[in-house]
């Protein structure tokens, strides 16, 4: 061993499960997995990886990428019909040809 320190020291003074007890209100005892809150009965081992390899996954259309998509899609698609519209207002306003065939607005 080294030193005089306590084998058992490290073990004890890591994190400890935040779960309680529904019927006693008591705390869990064991110790919180690492990266976790909770130790491994309250659900410390649990959860999937996210997108295809995750069990439950269906498609994907309302992942946040897709959703981002769509935005900058929509947001495109606005900015094509005001443009539209702008064009399609000038288009309808009178326009005067000088001399040269120019138009005059």
């Amino acid at each position: 061993m080294k030193g005089d320190a306590d084998p058992l020291a490290a073990a004890n003074a890591t994190p400890r499960c935040i779960a309680r007890s529904k019927r006693t209100g008591k705390p869990c005892t064991q110790p919180a997995m690492r990266g976790k809150r909770v130790c491994h009965m309250h659900g410390g081992k649990g959860g999937s990886p996210a997108g295809p390899t995750h069990p439950n996954y269906k498609h994907g259309m309302r992942s946040r990428e897709w959703v981002e998509t769509r935005k900058a899609v929509n947001e495109l698609a606005r900015e094509a019909r005001e443009l539209e519209a702008l064009i399609d207002a000038d288009w309808d306003a009178p326009h005067i040809l000088d001399n040269n065939s120019r138009v005059v607005s």
